[in-house]
C-alpha cells in the first residue's frame, strides 16, 4: 500500500508564524524554518520575541482564527484522499493547527506541544521526537506502506529522503538550490502530478 505524508505549513495552509507577525508588526516573527535550518534555534528565538513583546498564547490563537487554508488546498487534500491514505506531519503545534484542522476535514495530524502557565505565557515547546517527520515514515514503512512525501522547508528534508519518494513543493529557492535530489515543482496541479508519477499504481 502507498501512503501520502505532507507538511502542513506552506503546503496547505499558510505559514502561521508570518501570518502572526504581519498582524503585530514584529519583523522578527517572520523567520520559519524556510529560513533558518535549526528547529531548536529558531524556536528560542521565537519563545524570546514573545516574552519581550508581553505575547500570550490566545493572542496567536486569535490570529489562527481568522486564518484560511491556502488557496486549492482543501481541493487537493479531497484528491488526494480518494487515491492514499493521508498523513499530515508538521512542526506546528496542536495548539494552533485546530481552526485550520476542521477546515481541511480534520485530517490526521502529528505534530508538537506546547507548554503555557496559567496566564497563558508560552514558557517552552515540546517536541513529539527529534526529527520526528523522518521516524514517522521510517514507522509506516516498517509496516509495509510505501511513503510519498512532500514538503517546502529545511525541516521536509529527511522526511523526503527517507520517504520511497520525496517532492519539495513551492519551496524557496534556496532550499531547492540545497536539496536538487527532489523534484521541486510549484502549484496543486503540478503536485497531483507529482503524486501521480512517483506512485507505483495506475492513478
Amino acid at each position: 500500500m502507498e501512503l501520502a505524508c505532507l507538511d502542513l505549513e506552506g503546503v496547505l495552509i499558510p505559514e502561521i508564524w508570518i501570518e502572526f507577525a504581519e498582524r503585530t508588526g514584529i519583523t522578527e516573527l517572520r523567520a520559519t524554518t524556510r529560513d533558518v535550518p535549526d528547529y531548536d534555534v529558531l524556536m528560542k528565538q521565537r519563545l524570546r520575541l514573545l516574552d519581550q513583546h508581553g505575547l500570550r498564547l490566545p493572542d496567536i490563537q486569535a490570529v489562527i482564527e481568522t486564518m484560511s487554508p491556502l488557496e486549492g488546498a482543501g481541493e487537493f487534500l479531497d484528491w488526494l484522499r480518494e487515491r492514499f491514505q493521508v498523513l499530515i506531519l508538521s512542526d506546528t503545534y496542536y495548539e494552533f493547527a485546530a481552526p485550520l484542522m476542521r477546515q481541511l476535514g480534520n485530517p490526521t495530524l502529528l505534530c508538537h506541544r506546547l507548554e503555557t502557565d496559567a496566564d497563558g505565557r508560552v514558557t517552552n515547546y515540546v517536541l513529539r521526537q527529534k526529527d520526528p517527520k523522518r521516524h514517522a515514515v521510517k514507522a509506516l514503512q516498517s509496516l509495509n506502506f510505501r511513503v510519498i512525501a512532500a514538503g517546502d522547508s529545511y525541516n521536509d528534508t529527511t522526511m523526503l529522503a527517507e520517504a520511497d519518494a520525496g517532492i519539495l513543493f513551492n519551496a524557496p529557492a534556496r532550499v531547492v538550490a540545497e536539496f536538487p535530489q527532489f523534484p521541486a515543482i510549484e502549484g496543486y496541479e503540478a503536485l497531483r502530478d507529482a503524486f501521480r508519477a512517483a506512485s507505483i499504481r495506475d492513478l
